[in-house]
């Protein structure tokens, strides 16, 4: 590295070789597909019901819907704590795509299904395991998704409008329910390619001004190395050297397998389990890949997406790290009374790093645009969410036939939705406390003990068709049952801080929680297919194009069982039209804006749907395309090598 960094960003970014070429590859790669990227399509891939999603709105979509609120604050809060090791669970991120538009997506689109639990009904029969993802999904939304972007949302609020944090999450609702209960998931998507350019935009300007106020990247990193609060003592508290020290390895990715805070084995291996589940079998994330005209569209968002997971490192990590030098005495609190006094927490103020950057370093007119920056995010996040958690509720309600009753004024989902919005507020209290105040590592903990066991149920159902529905479900419950006896046992202890640690057990709580996400993704793979070859295999005619070595069979597919939601019923079957009513000017402006139809869709004949259905489960991709999506595929792995060891 060149030591003659200057104070202005500018210089300091032409003498960082490792950001500009994080600049220059997405730049490259959009040159090298440029016809591609521009053509728009009208047609998803299946009946996920969107329209107009071409590949720059599917990479920018893809990245919207991972990046909220909840990375602004948590990445640069673990930042602030910790260094860069956090990063590398974005650049995870760059080879997960990959797998996801290479290996999982292909086996989706020829299954022909819209949800994840849709695939495991196909796939294994019977209801208990579509039933089991449900609600273990929606679980995840509360405790890792909605309350956390609540709560980082309603934290940037709070330090720029000294509100109180409550009611920033309600005026936040507020705004976000103008476009979710209207929109549907193309409003969603729109939304999405406009508000990430505002992100990225407004976290380059902050950027911008933090290495400027810093001195430039060499000295932004001696000083992070000597940013410690200058109170460290305290009446009653015996406060150890390494709470408020910067670690040695704050600028190393890769650390100690025994004793480091990020062990290189967990990031690896462990983030990688976790990725899968995350990138691979979410509801969310698929859903965007399963609304693109073809493969080779697919492929090429993912790609998008991928480049853009390089930038967070450098837009929300660093400027952390940076408000810890700007900001020591609040960012880098040790003594609870202070930090209590900071942050209204006792555990640390690391969460506010990012905020509190914002709204004492940059001027009123650029702070209000990283205010919409932190507003675009955490709507793009949580319109995704509710979207999805909504197609998951219509799976029970049409399946168990449920009754509303009649005076609700709103439909079944939203009511849904607004039920899930409550149990996150409540639950925002236990994040505030959680893992010394490190957003990020609690979203992540939160994973490692819940999202295993899916991981090796869709790796094993994809890649070995002999694993059954009876492998399948036991796995999943054992290792429920492990995961939430682990994370009962943290929250009954209370995770605790480096001043005044938890006394949980170190038998239960002292594996770190991405090695416990190794142990138990073991532990259901072996239970997985233990089980599965114990008991009686599925016969290859009920898993034609369901399992990667079945995937290009021809052959008609037997059901284990019909799907049995009752609102499949064709209406011309009962001899009943329903009436249609022409839309008022509001509710055409709505649909104008959102980019849906006018009108009703034309009634196909069955010659017309079977061809339908032919096309949406294609996966033929023009040979040119092809080989130039591949080409770049393997160019992104490349760079992600590079920067692992880059920063190694």
């Amino acid at each position: 590295m060149s030591s003659k960094w200057g104070g202005g960003f500018g210089k300091s970014l032409s003498l960082f070789p490792s950001l500009s070429l994080s600049l220059s590859v997405p730049v490259s790669f959009s040159l090298s597909l440029s016809p591609f990227l521009l053509e728009w399509s009208r047609s998803g891939v299946n009946g996920s019901g969107v329209t107009l999603i071409s590949v720059p709105q599917i990479g920018a979509s893809l990245f919207a819907s991972n990046i909220g609120s909840g990375h602004f604050v948590g990445l640069a809060g673990t930042g602030a704590a910790a260094g860069i090791a956090i990063g590398g669970f974005e650049w995870n991120a760059l080879v997960m795509v990959i797998i996801l538009g290479w290996l999982f997506v292909p086996i989706y689109i020829k299954a022909g299904v819209v949800t994840m639990p849709e695939y495991l009904k196909r796939r294994f029969g019977g209801q208990r395991i579509r039933i089991y993802l449900s609600v273990l999904s929606l679980m995840l939304y509360i405790f890792t998704k909605i309350s956390a972007d609540m709560f980082s949302g309603a934290i940037f609020i709070q330090q720029a409008l000294g509100l109180d944090i409550y009611v920033a999450v309600v005026l936040l609702l507020m705004i976000t329910a103008l476009y979710t209960v209207t929109g549907g998931l193309a409003a969603v998507i729109y939304t999405d390619t406009l508000q990430t350019i505002i992100m990225v935009v407004g976290s380059f300007i902050l950027m911008g001004f933090g290495f400027n106020a810093v001195g430039g990247y060499d000295a932004f990193v001696e000083k992070y190395m000597q940013a410690k609060p200058s109170v460290v003592t305290w009446p009653g508290l015996n406060i150890s050297a390494r709470c408020y020290t910067p670690s040695p390895d704050s600028f190393h990715i890769f650390r100690d397998p025994l004793t480091g805070d990020m062990p290189w084995p967990g990031l690896v291996f462990g983030l990688t389990i976790l990725g899968i589940w995350y990138w691979c079998t979410d509801q969310v994330i698929v859903q965007r890949c399963l609304s693109a005209k073809n493969l080779s569209h697919v492929k090429a968002g993912c790609i998008l997406c991928g480049y853009l997971k390089l930038l967070p490192m450098f837009l929300m990590v660093f400027p952390g790290m940076m408000s810890r030098i700007l900001y020591t005495d609040v960012v880098a609190c040790v003594v609870p009374e202070l930090c209590t006094k900071y942050c209204g927490t006792s555990v640390g103020c690391s969460n506010v790093a990012y905020p509190r950057m914002v709204v004492d370093l940059m001027p009123n007119g650029l702070r209000g645009l990283m205010l919409s920056v932190m507003l675009a995010s955490l709507m793009s996040s949580l319109t995704s969410i509710f979207n999805s958690a909504s197609t998951l509720w219509t799976h029970f309600y049409f399946y168990y036939n449920l009754s509303i009753p009649l005076f609700l004024p709103l439909s079944p989902p939203r009511v849904f939705i607004l039920a899930l919005i409550g149990v996150s507020i409540a639950w925002i209290p236990i994040i505030q406390s959680s893992k010394s105040g490190q957003l990020f590592d609690y979203i992540q903990s939160i994973t490692s003990y819940l999202g295993p066991p899916i991981t090796a149920v869709f790796l094993l159902g994809i890649f070995c068709k002999r694993v059954n529905e009876q492998g399948a479900f036991y796995g999943l419950l054992v290792g429920l049952f492990i995961g939430l006896a682990r994370m009962i046992a943290e929250f009954a202890y209370g995770t605790g801080s480096c001043v005044t640690p938890s006394n949980c057990p170190k038998i239960i709580c002292g594996v770190h929680y991405l090695y416990f996400a190794l142990i138990l993704f073991g532990i259901s793979c072996i239970l997985v297919l233990g089980i599965s070859l114990a008991t009686k295999p599925i016969d290859d005619k009920h898993l034609y194009r369901l399992c990667w070595s079945l995937r290009n069979n021809t052959e008609e597919r037997v059901d284990l069982e019909v799907d049995d939601w009752t609102n499949t019923q064709d209406q011309e079957s009962t001899g009943v039209e329903e009436p249609h009513e022409e839309p008022g000017c509001c509710r055409k402006a709505i649909n104008w804006f959102c980019g849906f139809d006018q009108g009703s869709a034309p009634k196909l004949s069955e010659e017309e749907q079977a061809e339908l259905q032919k096309k949406l489960t294609d996966t033929s991709e023009h040979p040119l395309w092809r080989n130039v999506v591949n080409a770049n595929g393997i160019v992104l792995l490349t760079v992600a090598v590079f920067f692992h060891g880059f920063y190694a």
